[in-house]
């Protein structure tokens, strides 16, 4: 007997191995017996069948068993949107008996405009939003200039850097320094983000001007080469392609008009390009139905966040300031479901209505302004399928430039979140005039959090990891929210509110 044909017993008995004869025999056994078994069964279901008693059982699992094979639960589905229903209409409820009717629209106007009487202080978010124009001038004053080879590239990139940073540091020093007291919340909020997508918007014009400047220095060395042979509309100036028909082909540095650029802020996107996809025309139709859900749904958000937000706020800052974990954690859940339902209605209004108005009104017919985030299983999915035309600029201005240049891609997705957690910071902390890190660090946690959230993906599937997804959109943003209104109350009201908060 061989030794590799035994093997050593808990008593150091000597037991042979089976050889492959024995072992195939041996499936050859089981897989008669399995087939016997199943015949077995068979007869006995038929001999069953055939007894006066007229059986109705059979071997079967029960449907919440994993086994049973059944996955349609469209009823527990209906029956939580009713039970969510008739939460939220029993929190609408409590909140009507408990403050009455608030909504008062003769408030809005005091805050969106400037709480200063003077008239010529009256509306100072507009001598902010009417100097932006200086920027777009200027930088497409730069590009001429660099199109005609008037600026070196170096210069004119220096330029450009020292001009969009002064740019988008102008609304901080004015909001926060010069005239801190003049600027409503939303007229300051309505400043920074029309700078923020100027900021965006004018990177993405120099850097495609940049992209055309390199192209035609790279065809000139290569003259003597034979040209790639053109199509004849192509050739002739037209665009072939467009799904609407022909249109006038602009090349540079052709785009280099205010017609051109201006188009461009105009235009329901951040990624600029030397032709746009257009339209044939204006559907009025669509155009009406979108104006409606615009007007309609501005009034629905001021409306629930002055009936149910603001309450819902202030009881939260005393629980809060206390460190209290349980009524903090109450108060967190209790302004959770308002703030989530005015979220997803400010996402239809935004990404869906207004885009789409903007987009008829100027023919831009990309409409592809979001994915289907609500069925993302891992925050990653999440963040590149929510808001495409910032996710395309991402990617087209900052993580292929960087990857191209030999950064790692993971270093140049922190690059993505740190600059989209600098805006985020920059477009709450200037408005409220409070300089924290609460929306920084939400953003800048998303990298650790999105990796959990593959992890939870791989192990338990993607159903859980779609729970992880809208449990954290669902918290996160309401806790973001409490953090601020105390900060804000402590640093412009005093500790001293708090106490009078506490008494009552």
């Amino acid at each position: 007997m061989n030794s590799d044909e035994v093997i050593e017993g808990s008593d150091c008995n000597m037991v042979r191995k089976p050889d492959t004869a024995e072992l195939m025999d041996l499936r050859f056994r089981r897989c008669k017996s399995v087939t016997r078994a199943e015949e077995i069964q068979y007869e006995e279901q038929k001999i069953r069948k055939a007894q006066p008693d007229h059986p109705c059982h059979q071997p079967r699992d029960s449907l919440f068993s994993w086994s049973s094979g059944f996955h349609d639960f469209t009823g527990f589905m209906n029956l939580s949107f009713l039970l969510l229903l008739l939460g939220g209409l029993r929190l609408f409820l409590e909140n009507i008996i408990k403050y009455g009717i608030r909504i008062d629209p003769s408030q809005w106007q005091v805050v969106l405009m400037s709480q200063s009487s003077e008239f010529q202080n009256q509306y100072p978010s507009l001598y902010l939003l009417t100097g932006s124009h200086i920027q777009v001038l200027f930088t497409l004053g730069v590009e001429k200039l660099l199109a005609g080879e008037w600026l070196g590239e170096r210069l004119g990139l220096v330029l450009h850097v020292i001009s969009l940073l002064v740019f988008v540091t102008i609304p901080i020093v004015v909001i926060n320094f010069i005239s801190p007291h003049d600027y409503s919340m939303l007229g300051a909020t309505a400043v920074c983000t029309v700078y923020c997508i100027l900021f965006l918007k004018l990177w993405s014009f120099v850097h495609v001007n940049s992209w055309c400047r390199a192209a035609e220095r790279k065809g000139s060395r290569h003259r003597h080469k034979r040209r790639r042979s053109l199509s004849i509309n192509v050739a002739s100036g037209k665009m072939a392609d467009g799904p609407h028909g022909q249109q006038e082909l602009v090349k540079y540095p052709d785009n280099l008009t205010l017609k051109s650029i201006y188009y461009f802020i105009c235009a329901p996107t951040l990624c600029y390009e030397l032709n746009f996809p257009r339209s044939s025309r204006i559907r009025k139709r669509f155009l009406l139905k979108r104006i409606l859900e615009v007007i309609i749904g501005l009034n629905v958000i001021l409306s629930l966040f002055q009936q149910w937000i603001i309450p819902s706020v202030k009881n939260s800052l005393i629980p809060f300031s206390q460190m209290d974990p349980l009524r903090g954690a109450e108060r967190l859940l209790k302004l959770a479901v308002p703030n989530h339902l005015l979220w997803l209605i400010w996402f239809y209004l935004f990404f869906h209505a207004f885009f789409n108005m903007i987009g008829e009104l100027t023919c831009f017919a990309d409409r592809n302004f979001y994915g289907d985030w609500w069925n993302s299983e891992n925050l990653g999915h999440f963040w590149r399928s929510w808001n495409l035309p910032v996710h395309r600029w991402a990617l087209r201005h900052l993580y292929t430039p960087l990857t191209q240049m030999g950064f790692g891609r993971f270093q140049a997705s922190v690059a993505v979140f740190f600059l989209s957690a600098f805006f985020h910071e920059y477009l709450v902390s200037v408005p409220l005039r409070i300089f924290k890190v609460w929306a920084f660090t939400g953003m800048m946690s998303q990298l650790p959090l999105s990796q959990l959230s593959l992890w939870i993906e791989k192990k338990f599937g993607g159903r859980w990891a779609n729970v992880m997804v809208w449990a954290s959109v669902i918290l996160g943003q309401p806790l973001c929210i409490m953090m601020y209104y105390h900060d804000y109350i402590i640093v412009h009201f005093g500790p001293d509110l708090l106490e009078q908060f506490s008494k009552l």
